[in-house]
């Protein structure tokens, strides 16, 4: 069973986080809530933990987590050659719900699956999330279900799914929403919708299109 913290109650908050950042310097898996679902994370460069994380979840190599960041500028640590389109989008949607693919500095030593080179990166608008981030460094994180699964809202069913491979639960009640970030591909000249989620196709346009760009949709050709 995993550690279990209630992040309404100050002392419990701040106890639970500390454990976080801890568990997660050691190697081990923590469950934290997010502006979307609950999520579940481990040290983005542990390759160890990385693999624990997909393990839990049933997953393999060929569905890599993203990466959760806690400050936009932590973007340029991670990825190259980031379009002005995407730094656009980071403007209007970060802190929140829209996750971009860009391609990764190749200097990183990480594996976090089979990326071809790429790596997803968010910033959520959860202050408990945003707090752990800040004490962890980026971390990789996926939503915390089994695969096949619902995505857990709430930390009783992240408990009931993944709590054996976990070692620190935040309980911070259920998540604001329960629609998953909407994903960009932003290694092009125009971005590509992977997901769509919470942010929507037309308010993404919105941003980007005075700059001459135009993000495309899942089942859309760029021509």
């Amino acid at each position: 069973m995993s550690n279990r913290f209630d992040t309404h109650d100050e002392t419990e908050r701040e106890e639970g986080i500390s454990a976080a950042a801890v568990a997660v310097q050691r190697g081990q898996l923590v469950v934290f809530p997010t502006d979307t679902v609950y999520g579940i994370g481990a040290d983005a460069f542990d390759p160890a933990s990385v693999r624990r994380l997909l393990a839990a979840k049933g997953r393999g190599r060929d569905m890599p987590p993203p990466v959760l960041v806690s400050a936009p500028t932590t973007l340029d640590a991670l990825a190259v050659g980031v379009p002005s389109y995407a730094r656009a989008l980071i403007e209007a949607f970060w802190p929140g719900p829209l996750t971009l693919v860009c391609r990764q500095q190749p200097s990183l030593q990480w594996d976090l699956g089979d990326t071809r080179g790429t790596v997803a990166v968010r910033m959520p608008d959860h202050e408990v999330a945003l707090e752990l981030l800040s004490r962890s460094g980026p971390m990789a994180v996926s939503s915390a279900n089994l695969t096949g699964k619902d995505a857990a809202t709430d930390a009783d069913q992240a408990d009931e799914m993944l709590g054996a491979a976990v070692e620190v639960l935040l309980d911070g009640g259920p998540t604001p929403g329960s629609v998953p970030s909407t994903i960009v591909d932003a290694t092009g000249e125009n971005g590509r919708v992977l997901r769509l989620g919470a942010v929507s196709l037309e308010r993404l346009n919105e941003v980007v299109e005075p700059l001459g760009v135009r993000i495309t949709g899942p089942d859309e050709d760029e021509g």
